[in-house]
């Protein structure tokens, strides 16, 4: 069983409307709460890259 957890960008409270990550192996495992048998499955090194790249891009 995998342990997903909310991610801190999301809204508050237990809504859909969240993102949840969970570790897989060498992979982040990443899914949106309202459609959970969805799943993208990253390497920890392009997720941070891609949070880097979306931090520097912020107004």
């Amino acid at each position: 069983m995998t342990g997903w957890q909310k991610s801190s960008f999301s809204g508050p409270g237990d809504g859909n409307e969240c993102v949840e990550l969970a570790l897989s192996n060498d992979t982040v495992l990443l899914r949106e709460s309202d459609a959970p048998a969805r799943q993208i499955a990253v390497t920890r090194d392009s997720l941070a890259a891609l949070l880097r790249r979306i931090q520097a891009e912020r107004p």
